[in-house]
């Protein structure tokens, strides 16, 4: 048995330990199976939904534990804010009902891909809100930032966040980015607490940047040591860090979204 728009009706759910995500997936799991679905005890890369339960970290952890899949993601909100979760546990029998009759709408999600160049190698890393770099121990770091191959400044402060549309919504927007359309190809470079004085003068606003415009970043050689990668919130130290250079990655991961909602909904929804 196949649904509208999909192969087959394997489904997995991902949840993190938290009592009401447990909970509900034990209700999900009954739930679905009595509509014809099935429900894998581990994860089956031919499932053709990954429904993850939790709030955004349990999304940001479960993408990034499986290897940024090809199967779309909806998730199902047991935490706070829930950006990414687009389902509330309440509202179980509407997202499967709408998910049987094929009212939904896939949406592809743009990443963010750091290629950190050490004296002795290169580490691509690949982010889905933001990768930020910051100073070890909150130290003042020096960075100076290129766009395109078009040197723009050099930043002294906390550090700087470069960011997804997607992800605009998250740190980025927190440290005093704008909100980016996630249908938009761009990122975003929010500095973190610049210096502005006769001494370091640097932009104290956030920069939008097109896809077909690459970023480099070059940390002053006494900062190769004190330098921290952060990828959706966890930490990366590298040691003899000379170049670190952004794009828009050519990989995507997938959302599942229901019709009744859309980014601005969203806006709407979680910050006003």
């Amino acid at each position: 048995m196949s649904f509208v728009g999909f192969d087959n009706n394997i489904i997995n759910i991902i949840h993190n330990d938290k009592k009401d995500s447990i909970e509900t997936a034990e209700i999900l799991k009954k739930k679905l199976i009595q509509k014809g679905f099935k429900i894998t005890n581990g994860y089956d890369y031919t499932a053709i939904l990954n429904i993850c339960i939790g709030g955004d970290g349990a999304f940001l952890k479960a993408v990034h534990n499986y290897n940024f899949p090809d199967i779309p993601f909806i998730g199902i909100n047991t935490g706070h804010l829930g950006f990414f979760q687009e389902v509330s546990p309440d509202k179980i029998d509407n997202f499967i009902d709408n998910l049987v009759k094929g009212k939904y709408k896939i949406e592809e999600i743009f990443l963010v891909e750091a290629l950190i160049c050490t004296r002795t190698s290169c580490i691509e890393l690949i982010g889905i809100n933001e990768i930020a770099i910051k100073g070890i121990e909150s130290k003042t770091i020096h960075l100076d930032i290129s766009i395109d191959d078009a040197y723009l400044e050099r930043l002294s402060g906390d550090g700087v966040i470069i960011s997804t549309p997607v992800g605009s919504t998250a740190y980025s927007y927190s440290a005093g980015g704008s909100i980016v359309h996630s249908s938009l190809k761009t990122l975003q470079i929010t500095p973190l607490a610049p210096l502005n004085s006769n001494v370091y003068r640097a932009l104290t606003s956030s920069i939008i940047v097109p896809d077909n415009m690459p970023i480099k970043i070059n940390p002053e050689y006494r900062f190769e040591n004190s330098i921290l990668i952060v990828v959706d919130g966890q930490q990366h130290k590298f040691d003899n860090i000379v170049e670190i250079n952004f794009k828009l990655s050519d990989m995507t991961i997938k959302m599942l979204t229901l019709k009744s909602k859309n980014f601005w909904n969203k806006i709407k929804e979680k910050f006003l």
